[in-house]
């Protein structure tokens, strides 16, 4: 291969190997020091981490007995979690907390989002997200639903895209702080657009639906956000991929009755 074939695969391996070493726990190897550009580049590659789970968990689905629908349902969650070693969980908790706790105030909301202790407000919206992912599974895997198990996880980081192009990040040093100074905008929005489109031709109606589900979860967290922090933060970002991926998967399983 030529010097200029070899670059020109470093530059399109390199972004989509940060996103999976970062958005998961899968063991990436990445040759010397990202720079802030090459996590900015990265998230661009976040829906991709997306279709890497969803396939897992839908080709998952597939080959284990559906005797149990609930034990399929618990395994599904459980590899769902592994894969992202709780990361957007963390910050679901956190905002929970700090949403709650802080009483409005700015400041004491950011203080709170730095505090890795998870009070009860925490733990309850935890519980409740992940017995409503449970049990949307379990309706999905008895219908053999697999395409809403593909389409969550990616809608879930589109929408992470989706909320860092209308807010700005807060935390002048916050762990996505290079992410979203130095993500592509036009980028961004294409793949965002891309990823709504797919959800459509995947699942065509439910995959309208699944979609505006989509759009009005980031709304609602946008200005959610923007009045309380006037902007986001990583833990705002992982909550919103998790709110974004029960959305979804609730909005399937209705839709098989």
């Amino acid at each position: 291969m030529s010097e200029r074939g070899g670059k020109l695969r470093g530059v399109t391996i390199r972004p989509v190997a940060l996103a999976f070493l970062f958005l998961s726990r899968i063991p990436v190897g990445v040759p010397g020091k990202p720079g802030p550009e090459d996590w900015g580049r990265s998230m661009l590659a976040a829906p991709l981490v997306g279709l890497a789970l969803g396939s897992m968990l839908a080709g998952l689905a597939a080959l284990l007995p559906v005797a149990s629908p609930g034990v399929v349902g618990a395994i599904l969650l459980l590899v769902w979690v592994a894969f992202t070693g709780v990361l957007h969980l963390d910050g679901l908790a956190d905002c929970a907390d700090a949403w709650v706790g802080g009483h409005g105030d700015r400041n004491r909301t950011l203080e709170i989002l730095k505090d890795s202790r998870s009070g009860p407000v925490a733990i309850t919206v935890l519980t409740l997200l992940l017995i409503g992912k449970f049990a949307a599974l379990e309706v999905l895997v008895t219908h053999d639903a697999f395409t809403a198990l593909v389409l969550a996880p990616i809608l879930g980081r589109a929408a992470i895209l989706a909320v860092m192009l209308r807010l700005p990040y807060v935390r002048p040093a916050g762990i996505g702080k290079a992410h979203a100074d130095h993500m592509p905008r036009r980028g961004a929005v294409a793949v965002v657009v891309m990823c709504s489109i797919g959800g459509v031709l995947m699942a065509g109606w439910l995959g309208v639906f699944a979609v505006l589900a989509t759009i009005a979860v980031v709304l609602l967290l946008e200005r959610s956000m923007r009045k309380r922090l006037r902007g986001c933060t990583g833990d705002a970002l992982g909550a919103s991929c998790e709110l974004v991926e029960l959305v979804v998967l609730l909005t399937f399983a209705l839709g098989q009755s």
